[in-house]
């Protein structure tokens, strides 16, 4: 028999290791619950919630196919070594992974057992990341192309063999702590087909305008992410469905179709962006733990449990719009792309924290935590990849385009409830109104001026551009050839209008 290994692909629609182990005979559909990956410190309590829920959805299709999913609980290696001396196994099917320290440590080790062994693992590509790519060229034309495959369809027939799985562990038993989360049930424990075919039938008309904003976004967003993290749904079939809603939309209703398709276009980027950041990681493993950029190491930021981190993690700055999008995260465990990108750049810069202080923070807060986007994106907002725009988010500028009534920072920061349209933005102006919320941790303009100046002293030394033009070779987006970047790059430092304000 074969073992078909389930990791974070927790599906059977596309899901290829399946497919192709059904085909040639008895499998064992296995589910490694492995504690020592709950002890990492970017996990947490709300995470293991949604893989009990998906994972309770996944036995349940197996149950419908009159099969069981087998949950084994333990170090993998350890769990395959058992299943291995009490089987026949020809080969172990399974996507390749890519995702934190400990994933990437655990599966070095099981390759090397697996060769070792003259066990054939077979590991199928799941998204768009390429395993061992020799340059970022051409990396977009083999995105298209992975999308363009066809989707495995569920197997007909699988016949498993018999195989008793271990109890359950509760969170206690990981040690993990409760923190009262519960799972969005509007899209995060819906069947993701369900909430696909409600954001491109219904959600998504104005997706392109409001994603950007708190308050819309959390209807007009995809809402997907935490599915596609933990793989219920795959990046192709959200790709191929939504290619097929555009030409629906085009054929019922012609030219009448611009806001659909200007949103349905800006989603599918957003799919291939989902790959492009980890594809990063896959290239370069250390985006995790350091400085994409070296010379940013120079910049001494503060790594401590400081009262002003304490202050950002529980969203008592004194800014009500970070404190606003902190407390929805902490809440929620969504919230969307440009207020995550506030946030870390308001401790990055505002705060001159750390971003390997605020990333884990954060890590444990997003329910569709993913490494490689994560750690590519809080680099990118905290100037430390070399190759990115610095952009220095201003929370009053943010709060006043994307909640300029207030509506978002009433609803999470009810200290500001009875404060006027016109002073909630700058509550610290009418002192006589402040009530019990906080002053302001940090003076916004000299914080910000400060962070500048201190980033652009290494960001201009030769030796730095140096370096960032390596960088880019290895991680770049391919938008433009290496000369356009370049002449870009001269461009931009000469003109110093590489922030965001």
């Amino acid at each position: 028999m074969n073992i078909v290994w389930f990791k974070r692909d927790l599906r059977m629609l596309d899901h290829e290791p399946l497919s192709v182990a059904c085909a040639r005979g008895k499998i064992l559909p296995l589910y490694i619950l492995e504690p020592n990956l709950w002890k990492q410190p970017d996990v947490s309590y709300r995470h293991f919630v949604y893989l009990q829920h998906y994972l309770s959805q996944l036995g349940d299709m197996f149950n419908t196919k009159g099969s069981k999913l087998v949950i084994k609980v333990g170090e993998a290696l350890s769990v395959l070594k058992s299943l291995t001396t009490r089987h026949d196994v020809k080969a172990i099917f399974s996507h390749y992974e890519t995702w934190n320290k400990f994933s990437k440590n655990r599966d070095l080790a099981i390759r090397k057992w697996t060769e070792k062994k003259s066990i054939d693992w077979k590991e199928y590509q799941q998204n768009g990341v390429v395993r061992n790519l020799n340059s970022r060229d051409g990396w977009s034309t083999l995105w298209h192309k992975h999308m363009k495959k066809r989707i495995y369809e569920v197997p007909e027939k699988i016949f498993c063999i018999p195989e008793k799985s271990d109890k359950f562990p509760s969170f206690k038993d990981l040690q993990l702590e409760f923190d009262g989360f519960e799972p969005n049930t509007n899209f995060g424990k819906i069947d993701p087909g369900i909430v696909l075919e409600s954001f491109l039938s219904d959600r998504s008309e104005n997706y392109q305008r409001e994603m950007s904003g708190p308050l819309l976004s959390a209807t007009s967003c995809s809402r997907l992410s935490t599915h596609i993290a933990f793989g219920t749904i795959s990046i192709r079939t959200l790709f191929q469905r939504t290619q097929e809603q555009t030409q629906k939309k085009l054929d019922l209703n012609g030219d009448k179709t611009k806001n659909w398709r200007a949103s349905y276009n800006s989603f599918q980027k957003r799919l291939r962006w989902h790959c492009h950041f980890i594809q990063k990681l896959e290239d370069l493993r250390s985006i995790e733990w350091k400085n994409i950029h070296p010379i940013y190491d120079k910049l001494e930021r503060e790594t401590a449990q400081s009262k002003n981190f304490e202050r950002w993690k529980h969203g008592e700055t004194g800014f009500p719009f970070v404190d606003a999008c902190m407390r929805s995260l902490i809440s929620t465990g969504w919230i969307n792309f440009r207020m995550r990108a506030m946030l870390v750049s308001f401790a990055s810069y505002n705060l001159w924290i750390d971003w390997r202080l605020t990333s884990l923070y954060l890590a444990r807060l997003f329910s569709d935590y993913e490494p490689g986007i994560h750690y590519s994106q809080v680099q990118m907002q905290s100037g430390t990849t070399g190759i990115n725009t610095i952009r220095i988010y201003n929370p009053i500028k943010q709060g006043l385009e994307h909640d300029p009534q207030g509506k978002f920072i009433k609803k999470w920061v009810p200290e500001l409830r009875h404060m006027p349209v016109a002073n909630v933005h700058t509550p610290w102006e009418t002192p006589e109104l402040l009530g019990e919320y906080y002053s302001p941790i940090v003076d916004e303009k000299l914080s910000r001026e400060s962070a500048l100046t201190r980033i652009y002293q290494l960001k201009n030394l030769k030796t730095a551009r140096i370096q960032t033009e390596a960088i880019w070779r290895k991680i770049g987006s391919r938008k433009t050839s290496e000369n356009d970047y370049l002449k870009s790059r001269k461009r931009k430092s000469k003109l110093q209008k590489e922030f965001e304000f």
